[in-house]
């Protein structure tokens, strides 16, 4: 039996290994549906979250307030997503996925269903679980390291 030490490096490795097949995959998307590796970003974020305010989107994204509505610009654009006025506070903007947009997180979301198609449904609930817990940590992490750096990073409510 391998002590907590191997093990924890094995996990750390695997881990690695799960995150460069995400950006890997995100690459993917990205050519196949025709945006950019930021436009598949802000199409996540805006998959977990909903709709999102425009400067809200770009802290998520970690970019400026100009980037951010460079990016969104390129959304409408591509029909992924479209603009309209907050409905509470007319200086603010918010940001929703379009049906074209829907479509493209639906295509997404089946491809990554099939990554999962090994796992049986028993295991599926505990897998959520451990997934989220590691995005938890990871997150909490990059925010102590940033803060660290003076670095700005979303934090977990934003993401």
């Amino acid at each position: 039996m391998p002590s907590r030490c191997e093990a924890a490096d094995d996990a750390v490795r695997s881990l690695r290994a799960l995150i460069l097949a995400g950006e890997n995959y995100r690459q993917v998307l990205g050519r196949v549906t025709g945006l950019g590796v930021s436009e598949t970003q802000a199409l996540s974020y805006l998959a977990i979250h909903g709709d999102r305010g425009q400067n809200d989107l770009g802290t998520d994204l970690g970019i400026t307030s100009g980037a951010s509505t460079a990016l969104v610009d390129r959304l409408e654009r591509q029909g992924i997503a479209e603009r309209y006025a907050h409905p509470s506070d007319r200086r603010r903007v918010v940001v929703r996925l379009t049906s074209k947009g829907h479509d493209v997180l639906r295509q997404s979301h089946d491809w990554l269903a099939g990554s999962l198609r090994d796992v049986s449904s028993q295991e599926l609930p505990a897998l959520s679980r451990t997934l989220r817990q590691i995005a938890d940590a990871l997150r909490a992490e990059s925010e102590r390291l940033g803060s660290e750096e003076g670095v700005e990073t979303p934090t977990a409510r934003e993401v």
